[in-house]
């Protein structure tokens, strides 16, 4: 098949098992048992391992609360996007719809790809390839991890905390969508103020827009 043939040229990589990396790049609208999913779980997993002790060996004397902070701005769905971006892999992602264009394939299908991707290789070549695969795609934003970066879920909850003692309320209003394209909407809301909503391609997306609004409407941000 040449698209493994394409995307192993493109990540310098060479499968033992190609059905390993078909499974990779194979979303759940096209085959609902043998797809991505469980490979995206895996991968997930390998690339916070690696980066987590990347982090630990650049910063011996950083305390655990910052440590977790440059991990998440490192690990999350947008940083995996950019990679996946990064090796072009909307090239390369088989869905349900052949007639879809590639150019539209979703932000979430690219990013949960590469977290696949990179299941695969660990399964297929081990700790150390993927360790080195990871590593090489992510230098640059780990060298630039030293001004942490504070999501806006991790604000509001420093602020509500601070403010009132208590966590914001988060609740879902919608999901609706198609499963290979859902949409998301959720509200939140801290003490003395209404709810604010915002739509994600996922409930953490969702989440996320819904409290950089509120910490806009706060001044917080």
């Amino acid at each position: 098949m040449s698209i493994l043939k394409n995307l192993q040229k493109k990540i310098k990589i060479n499968f033992k098992n190609e059905q390993i990396l078909l499974q990779a790049i194979t979303h759940k609208s096209y085959d609902p048992n043998n797809n991505y999913e469980n490979l995206e779980f895996l991968g997930d997993r390998v690339l916070g391992l690696v980066v987590s002790k990347k982090l630990y060996e650049l910063y011996p004397n950083e305390k655990v609360g910052s440590l977790d902070k440059k991990l998440a701005s490192l690990v999350n769905k947008n940083k995996c996007l950019e990679i996946g971006n990064s090796l072009n892999l909307k090239e390369f992602v088989i869905t349900g719809n052949s007639k879809t264009s590639k150019n539209i394939i979703e932000n979430k299908i690219i990013s949960d790809c590469c977290e696949a991707l990179i299941g695969a290789i660990y399964l297929d070549k081990g700790f150390e390839v993927s360790k080195s695969f990871i590593l090489k795609l992510w230098k640059n934003l780990i060298n630039n991890a030293e001004t942490t970066f504070i999501d806006a879920k991790t604000q509001l909850q420093e602020y509500s905390l601070k403010t009132f003692k208590i966590l914001p309320i988060y609740k879902l209003v919608s999901d609706t969508g198609p499963r290979h394209k859902p949409n998301f909407k959720v509200g939140v809301k801290i003490k003395n103020s209404k709810y604010i909503y915002a739509i994600g391609s996922s409930k953490k997306n969702a989440e996320q827009s819904a409290a950089s609004e509120l910490l806009k409407k706060i001044n917080q941000k």
